[in-house]
């Protein structure tokens, strides 16, 4: 997991995509939120961090009703999610020799 620092403002790392994900998964701001273990507010509050982030908005939410509301990632949203996810990889891919140098040098696990 890494975070990208855009920016000094404009940082986007594994919990930010995970939301995404997870709107894009249930089609819900509350119901990701839910998913991740965090409240609604917290959820809306990053989505909207998001959105202002970027000249493009990562997700469009639906207002509720008789049917209730929702929310999508829009096309933009989906395509900073998969460019994160290729990041992600390349730098474990990179790292992967020194990642498990620092692995092997890790101290046993304590007992209490």
């Amino acid at each position: 997991m890494i975070r990208l620092d855009l920016s000094a403002q404009a940082r986007i790392g594994p919990g930010k995509i995970a939301l995404l994900e997870q709107i894009g998964t249930t089609g819900s701001i509350s119901a990701a939120g839910r998913v991740l273990g965090m409240s609604y507010r917290r959820a809306w509050l990053l989505v909207e961090e998001l959105n202002r982030m970027f000249k493009e908005p990562v997700v469009s939410a639906h207002p509720g009703g008789i049917g209730g509301g929702g929310a999508t990632l829009t096309g933009f949203g989906r395509r900073v999610i998969e460019g994160y996810r290729r990041i992600e990889a390349a730098a474990q891919a990179s790292a992967a020799g020194e990642l498990a140098e620092l692995a092997a040098a890790l101290a046993a696990p304590r007992e209490s």
